[in-house]
């Protein structure tokens, strides 16, 4: 068969040209059906948004496979370089080695190229590893949804992006959530951010980090994937703040004495 006669044959059929230039892509997604997924580690719940001085970056440590409680202390917001942080949702296994990737490239080119890589390029990096990473998206078994949060020195201001799986990049002006437990974190964010005491953007850090933790707690009460915080054995939210001077987490002191804080009941003027 001629080259044009395929092209007549399935014009715009991109699986279908595969098949005839000799791959099998198609019968890698149908055997994607015969993998047990159940016995698959998966990450819940992350979320990010901005506060008065940057960005906070937030998520709880539960990780599960099918309803199997797997790891109650996993770090689902992982550092990347001193001013940018991913967190995750998905495949854990996938998602950190995406995160070990970014990590290395931009150390190489901070070095190589004697200055630290633009804002620009450490979003588009993130996007070229999860277009890579479709194929393990389509199957089921590597999928991650990630959230990128960084800091530009030059224009000192902070940035958010969510992901698709596919790699597609979307800039948050104020909130977002992704995982199982995100659809009541995201309603809650947003009413906080329209009609709570102040927008969420005018907002201290502290103020910002109590918030966090009531978010996970609410959201842990309707999904059981997301994990409760268990003071009693020490096992609090991940939740990492981004500003002027870089990243950093909130120590599990600091931890302790917030949950405290956010488990009152809140005065009401």
């Amino acid at each position: 068969m001629s080259e044009r006669q395929v092209h007549t044959e399935s014009p715009g059929d991109f699986f279908a040209l595969l098949v005839k230039s000799g791959y099998r892509w198609q019968g890698r997604l149908d055997g994607a059906s015969s993998i047990d997924k159940s016995g698959l580690i998966r990450g819940t719940t992350v979320f990010a948004f901005h506060f008065k001085d940057g960005v906070i970056v937030a998520g709880d440590r539960r990780a599960t496979a099918g309803n199997s409680i797997m790891y109650d202390r996993c770090d689902k917001v992982v550092p990347i370089d001193d001013y940018s942080l991913m967190a995750i949702a998905g495949v854990p296994a996938t998602a950190f080695e995406m995160a070990r990737i970014l990590s290395h490239n931009f150390e190489y080119y901070r070095r190589s190229q004697l200055q630290p890589l633009s804002a620009e390029g450490k979003i588009r990096a993130l996007s070229t590893l999860l277009k890579e990473n479709m194929g393990m998206a389509l199957q089921g078994v590597g999928a991650v949804s990630p959230i990128f949060a960084t800091y530009d020195a030059k224009l000192r201001k902070p940035f958010i992006y969510f992901y698709d799986l596919l790699g597609a990049q979307f800039q948050i002006l104020t909130h977002t959530a992704t995982g199982s437990g995100s659809p009541a974190i995201r309603g809650i964010l947003e009413h906080e951010n329209l009609w709570g005491v102040r927008p969420l953007a005018e907002r201290e850090a502290k103020d910002a980090a109590i918030l966090a933790i009531r978010l996970l707690q609410t959201a842990a009460q309707f999904d059981s994937a997301t994990g409760h915080a268990r003071p009693e054995e020490k096992i609090y939210p991940i939740i990492a703040r981004i500003a002027e001077k870089g990243y950093a987490f909130f120590s599990d002191e600091e931890m302790a004495e917030l949950y405290a804080v956010s488990m009152k009941r809140a005065e009401h003027v």
